[in-house]
């Protein structure tokens, strides 16, 4: 047997040993599935403070860039090199400034429409029956089936109310409460750790490069490159544009409340809002999980504009699903809506809440890169019929409309003109300083030169007349 059949069976024997070797860790794996659950679990929790900050720092990076060009576009060329801290100073005042105003303002209301909402559901509850019976005492056909039935339901109701709902807010509030220190020492290492990822994203980002190419070959290293650089801005646009999407529709359903306070006397429309808002972050599901509790909530004690409130929301939720969402989230992801389903049903299920946030993005990333693996290979077995088909079915998709830039992108668009501006009229002065250096030095040599002319025409003037007194003086 020669070197080459040695060489082609031992490569055969170590891919079925690799092979066996991952069926069994694989079986091991799923046999102890939960124990390894547990262990994860913990080192999660150890490493969690590292988390929150690398959370807030991936979330505050967008804005610390846009003030990095923002600065730098404005500020002095001296305190240019402290951009970045300023950056990170401003963005963090401005979180600061939000958490104030929420602390103030937003989260007083909301515990105190809590409580009261806790206090009075057995009372809206026999309202609401109350008003559903004086109904049906107007309509004597429906009343004598009806009634037993709905002062049935009112009178578990109000046992639910008072025996099992009270409770569990109870045990909400016990548990939070017990787990607040936790999560406030987290917070507080992990805005410490935010804080620095900030200020030394960029050094991060270098390192991390030279990591990648110092392990991998080039061209697996600038394809590694590029997901991640894909992956950062699906996750990036995502999370922004829903974040922002968010904050809008609870702004929109916010200015309702307040027209409803004053028309039908709407309560707890801080508490509506924010619901609304907060659920409208979780795609697809997000609408119907937000409208449920809120409609409930106005159920009790005003049927009718709870009524009202539904259609609002309906109608809130097609402008955000045909209009706001698409303009602000155009191409952030690139899914059909099947794989949107998919993705939060899969990722919500393993992951819980955290999965069904980042499950769409994560999922975009994963379907890119196995589209890029199915075009390779389409390629590589040289069936250019079914790529045609591949891409036909993506822009089927996807489709394609002409780029619009946002409202951001439109000012990060100026900024980087101002800034180009100032580097141009940066060089153009120093091209002017250097020149006026060049003309003086020329001036100045030129001077030297006419002096030192000057001063030789002088001593020869005076060797010349004293030559002539010594010539004077042996005549004589």
């Amino acid at each position: 047997m020669n070197w080459d059949e040695w060489k082609k069976t031992w490569k055969q024997a170590l891919e079925l040993f690799l092979a066996l070797a991952l069926a069994i860790a694989f079986y091991f794996f799923l046999l102890r599935f939960y124990s390894f659950k547990r262990s994860i679990r913990s080192v999660i929790n150890i490493l969690m403070p590292f988390i929150y900050g690398g959370v807030m720092a991936y979330l505050l990076k967008t804005p610390c860039n846009f003030f990095d060009k923002f600065w730098e576009a404005f500020l002095p060329e001296k305190w240019k090199k402290h951009k970045t801290g300023i950056s990170v100073l401003t963005v963090l005042i401005l979180v600061f400034l939000i958490l104030y105003t929420l602390l103030r303002t937003v989260i007083p209301q909301v515990v105190s429409s809590i409580t009261v909402l806790a206090g009075m559901v057995p009372e809206q509850v026999n309202h609401f029956f109350d008003w559903v019976s004086s109904y049906l005492n107007s309509e004597g056909v429906v009343q004598n089936y009806v009634r037993p039935i709905a002062e049935d339901l009112s009178t578990k109701m109000v046992d639910w109310a008072n025996t099992d709902l009270l409770p569990y807010l109870q045990n909400i509030v016990a548990n939070t409460l017990n787990s607040l220190v936790g999560i406030v020492s987290n917070l507080g290492i992990g805005f410490i750790v935010c804080v620095y990822a900030l200020c030394a994203r960029k050094k991060f980002a270098r390192q991390g490069k030279a990591v990648v190419y110092s392990i991998l070959n080039p061209k697996y290293a600038d394809s590694f490159m590029n997901e991640l650089r894909f992956a950062d801005k699906t996750f990036d646009g995502f999370l922004s544009g829903k974040i922002l999407d968010s904050a809008i529709v609870g702004l929109i359903c916010y200015g309702f409340c307040l027209i409803m306070a004053f028309t039908r006397g709407f309560s707890n429309g801080i508490l509506i809002s924010l619901i609304i808002g907060v659920t409208n972050i979780i795609p697809y599901f997000g609408p119907f999980i937000g409208a449920v509790p809120t409609t409930l909530m106005i159920l009790m004690s005003d049927p009718i504009g709870a009524v009202i409130f539904l259609i609002f929301i309906i109608i809130l939720q097609q402008f955000d699903g045909n209009v706001l969402g698409p303009k602000l989230l155009a191409g952030s992801v690139g899914l059909s809506g099947f794989w949107v389903l998919f993705s939060i049903t899969v990722f919500g299920g393993f992951f819980g809440f955290v999965g069904v946030l980042i499950g769409v993005p994560v999922f975009a990333v994963i379907y890119d890169l196995i589209r890029k693996l199915v075009r390779r290979g389409l390629q590589r077995h040289h069936k250019a019929e079914l790529l045609e088909d591949e891409n036909r079915i993506g822009e089927e998709v996807t489709e394609t409309k002409p780029a619009r830039l946002s409202p951001g992108e439109h000012l990060e668009q100026k900024l980087d003109e101002r800034i180009l501006r100032r580097e141009l009229e940066a060089m153009e002065k120093a091209q002017e300083e250097e020149m006026k250096e060049k003309e003086q030095k020329m001036q100045d040599s030129s001077r030297q030169k006419a002096n030192g002319a000057e001063k030789k025409t002088g001593k020869n003037r005076r060797r010349e007349g004293n030559s002539l007194k010594q010539n004077n003086t042996d005549i004589e």
